[in-house]
């Protein structure tokens, strides 16, 4: 797997996150070395990739490569893609694979993309995934993307994409935003989308996405939320929708005034959605449980412990 990251640091000299930049290498060499015991078995399937040139590529309206494929090499593509299932974000359509993930992210990105300003700038996604959300966000203009998250199959997911997009400005980082150095401020937009209900303290999460920004940057900060006045927020006492790691469910007046008090300003709600169980569920490409298995069979709008089901909100924030 190609883990240069030369042209990374090219394209940020003369940046403030030009010094930054200069340590990457290092610090992703540290974390190889001290990598997931699948991590040689995900990139065989990285490896397993037919050449192939995408001639056709749609970022904007959706996430499909074209090009001249063969049968065999189709089969050789499946197979190699199947070899990093599951697949959580998308969907994908690569020349012709067709990978029906966990989640239509489309349709949150649907929902998001009016409200969007990318063109020309210098994002970074925090828990990015796989990465779905980055190709996406150079369809919208992006300048640059950097995506951060710490798994090392979203990692390999992502370089088998890139594969295809070598010249693509997209990096999928496998670190934790605490991994970041403090103060970067090198970001015109950052997002954080599905994170901050994992974050046992989420006002210090939103201290960090700020000091990512440059002075007049924009949060998109999408999360679980649950309705309220400023004053209400869900704490669940053990699992919610079986997930175990889920702190704060905000209402969104309390998650604008949560935003307001990390000083941020010029604070909107865009988007309040409750997840149809037809926007994440199980599919071939990922075959575990997933939301209609975690929702209360005979009343949907609460999950199995007897919580409001899933909604999610998109907010947009300005660092002043």
């Amino acid at each position: 797997m190609n883990h240069d990251l030369s042209p990374l640091i090219h394209r940020l000299s003369g940046t403030p996150l030009a010094i930054w930049a200069e340590t990457l290498p290092g610090q992703l060499a540290d974390k190889i070395a001290r990598s997931h015991g699948d991590l040689p078995r995900w990139q065989a399937a990285v490896e397993a990739l037919p050449a192939l040139t995408a001639e056709s590529i749609e970022l904007a309206d959706n996430l499909v490569l074209q090009g001249t494929c063969s049968e065999g090499e189709r089969a050789q593509l499946d197979t190699a893609l199947r070899g990093l299932i599951p697949w959580r974000k998308g969907p994908f359509d690569l020349f012709g694979v067709k990978v029906d993930t966990e989640w239509r992210s489309d349709w949150k990105w649907q929902r998001l993309a009016p409200h969007l300003s990318l063109q020309g700038r210098r994002v970074l996604d925090v828990g990015c995934g796989n990465g779905y959300y980055m190709w996406r966000m150079l369809g919208a203009g992006a300048e640059t993307v950097i995506g951060v998250d710490p798994n090392w199959l979203f990692h390999n997911q992502f370089h088998a994409v890139k594969r295809f997009l070598p010249e693509h400005p997209a990096w999928h980082l496998p670190f934790a935003l605490e991994e970041l150095p403090p103060r970067l401020e090198g970001f015109d937009t950052v997002f954080s989308m599905g994170v901050l209900y994992h974050r046992r303290s989420p006002i210090d999460h939103l201290l960090e996405l700020r000091d990512c920004l440059v002075k007049g940057g924009e949060l998109v900060l999408e999360t679980l939320v649950v309705e309220g006045d400023e004053f209400t927020a869900l704490v669940p006492e053990d699992r919610y929708a079986r997930m175990r790691n889920v702190w704060f469910l905000p209402s969104v007046p309390a998650l604008a005034r949560w935003l307001r008090r990390a000083g941020f300003v010029d604070v909107r709600c865009v988007d309040v959605s409750v997840t149809p169980v037809e926007e994440q569920r199980a599919t071939e490409w990922m075959r575990f449980q997933s939301l209609p298995d975690f929702l209360d069979p005979q009343d949907h709008s609460r999950t199995l412990e007897g919580l409001p089901a899933p909604t999610r909100a998109i907010l947009l924030a300005r660092k002043p």
